[in-house]
């Protein structure tokens, strides 16, 4: 990977002939084509809020009800949440913003004073959430507010499926890697996600933000244990797909052991589009899998796992995609 190409990924000429993601589709966003994200080169965005149900290194302690109420303080993540996704998955739960186009034009200057009001209100961090298909706009507007004051991390909240190169030009850009890896099998990620390179891009990308935040100088939290640099890697567990889960684990651990948090989530619940068309993925993950899948990630050697409790429902923690936080007015979605 040579200087130029870096460079040229986080330039506006970019979107003359889009390969930003790995699906590297060369369109021409720049002349208002759609990639395969769904988006131009406009960048959109649907909501701008703190939020409190991210691993406790992301979000603090504020949404812990065991917590006596005078040590439950944090205010939260300051999450962003963009329009479009490189990604179809078929479960997505927050499909409205990912691929029904609910968003909002941001321009990068807008985009630079909403990390701040976040900031302001207390937010831990800048939480971007499936954002890298803007990623010219979104460093731009990074340096703006880091310019204008902002002192908090930079997260990018990301579904894995994410160039190597792109992570590696990234890395003045974002402190810390919020990512998912979702499939082992590119069977699985084709017949789930559409993506069947989904488990080598994921694995590239996943060795590219190991290598920056090592980099920079490794894994550090505060005196309170929120993350200000390093990586986490988050795993859903899909009905029925056990298998695929384990082998996700052994693929990390190869990957990065000792080098990257491990989120491993249960909260998988069934969309419309998945309870229409029956089968495993209208149902829910069976508990024993679950705490199987827990156990085997300590006996890979995972010293950071953070794991979600019984009956979590994703469906009580999706937010409203209705221009809150954002700046102008919004009333209703394109």
């Amino acid at each position: 990977m040579g200087f130029r190409e870096t460079s040229l990924l986080l330039s506006l000429a970019a979107y003359g002939r889009c390969e930003l993601c790995p699906r590297r589709c060369g369109v021409n966003r720049a002349a208002g084509e759609r990639g395969v994200c769904g988006e131009t080169a406009t960048m959109r965005a649907a909501r701008a809020a703190l939020h409190l149900w991210e691993e406790p290194p992301i979000s603090g302690n504020a949404a812990d009800d065991a917590l006596p109420a005078a040590e439950a303080r944090d205010a939260g993540s300051g999450t962003i949440f963009f329009s479009g996704c490189p990604l179809r998955c078929v479960y997505c739960q927050n499909a409205e913003v990912s691929a029904r186009g609910a968003g909002w034009p941001l321009s990068t200057g807008e985009l630079a004073r909403t990390m701040l009001a976040l900031e302001a209100q207390g937010a831990l961090n800048v939480n971007l959430v499936t954002a890298l298909h803007f990623a010219p706009q979104v460093a731009r507007a990074v340096r703006e507010a880091r310019e204008l004051g902002l002192s908090i991390p930079i997260v990018a909240n990301t579904s894995g499926y994410e160039r190597a190169e792109l992570v590696r030009a990234l890395a003045g850009t974002v402190d810390v890697w919020l990512t998912d890896f979702k499939y082992a099998s590119p069977e699985l990620a084709a017949r789930l996600s559409h993506a069947r390179d989904y488990p080598e891009a994921a694995s590239e990308a996943l060795e590219a933000m190991v290598e920056v935040v090592e980099a920079a100088g490794g894994r550090e939290e505060d005196e309170a244990g929120h993350l200000r640099r390093g990586v986490i890697v988050r795993h859903l567990l899909l009905p029925g797909e056990a298998s695929d889960s384990f082998a996700v684990l052994d693929r990390v651990a190869a990957l990065a052991l000792g080098r990257c948090d491990l989120s491993l989530m249960n909260q998988y619940t069934p969309n419309e589009a998945c309870r229409r068309a029956g089968g495993a993925l209208a149902g829910s993950v069976d508990d024993e899998d679950y705490e199987a899948l827990i156990a085997y990630a300590y006996e890979l050697g995972f010293e950071r796992v953070w794991w979600q409790e019984a009956g979590t429902v994703s469906e009580s923690f999706v937010p409203a995609f209705d221009g809150t936080g954002l700046p102008g007015e919004h009333p209703e979605a394109r």
